[in-house]
């Protein structure tokens, strides 16, 4: 079995366009990792290749997300069907396009989407409670998340309908009893929700965990502060963060051994 993590550069193969969103989707993965939010090789990451409707890029199933590259990356459509795949036995996570793939197509407005199984993410999705507007970080998702009962590990594709309602028009949602999942016009912003969410999570966590009394705001409170933290309210979300994530990301190729991510 040919499972190998070296892959012949594609950056003269593919569109501009196409190259572009392979590198910024490689960095996510790579911040993801940074950020201490992936579950060894599972999870996914999808962005639309721009100047389609229906191509996708995920990653192999089988890699590190510290160890994803541009060229490393799958062309799939929004079925699931193999593209362009690098030279490698390794394939797709079917839950990747089971979950992705019918998001991309109800959304397409979602370039980006994210799901990860972390620890704090999936104690809140246990919660009755869901996820509470105890800090500002928190209180930006007042109103603008989603929840998805649990039916199993994510391949039945009769699971699409309702992981498309449940979503709404929000860019975040909690997967009860399984993990978080978020989208974006943008892969910036579609990690800067995850990042935030995930933050929020962590928090709420540790809060309840001190078995003290917790104190919420006053719904007006609540309201207003969602609003000004919604994406376009007072800059474009994710876009000043982005170049400073790529400079953590630059120095912390130079000290790890593994390709970089724009390879």
């Amino acid at each position: 079995m040919r499972y190998n993590t070296s892959f012949k550069s594609l950056k003269d193969e593919v569109s501009p366009q196409e190259w572009q969103t392979r590198v910024e989707l490689a960095a996510c993965y790579r911040l993801i990792d940074i950020f201490g939010m992936t579950d060894l090789i599972y999870n996914h990451i999808t962005a639309r290749i721009p100047g389609t409707d229906d191509h996708l890029l995920i990653n192999l199933y089988g890699l590190l997300y510290k160890e994803i590259t541009a060229s490393s990356l799958v062309k799939i459509t929004l079925d699931g069907e193999e593209l362009a795949k690098p030279d490698t036995d390794y394939g797709i996570n079917k839950s990747g396009y089971v979950i992705h793939g019918c998001i991309h197509r109800a959304r397409p407005d979602a370039t980006c989407i994210i799901h990860t199984h972390t620890r704090a993410g999936m104690a809140v999705a246990a919660m009755k409670c869901g996820l509470l507007p105890m800090s500002q970080t928190s209180m930006r998702f007042v109103g603008h998340i989603g929840y998805h009962d649990y039916e199993g590990p994510a391949v039945d594709l009769a699971e699409r309908e309702r992981l498309v309602r449940d979503l709404g028009p929000h860019d975040a949602m909690i997967m009860r009893n399984h993990g978080l999942l978020t989208c974006g016009a943008t892969i910036q912003q579609a990690f800067n929700t995850m990042y935030q969410l995930e933050l929020s999570c962590r928090g709420q966590v540790d809060a309840m965990a001190a078995r003290t009394e917790l104190t919420l705001p006053g719904e007006n409170v609540l309201a207003h502060t969602a609003h000004l933290y919604q994406p376009g309210t007072r800059r474009p979300y994710g876009v000043l963060e982005w170049p400073a994530m790529l400079r953590l990301l630059e120095a912390e190729w130079r000290r790890s051994g593994f390709p970089p991510y724009w390879s």
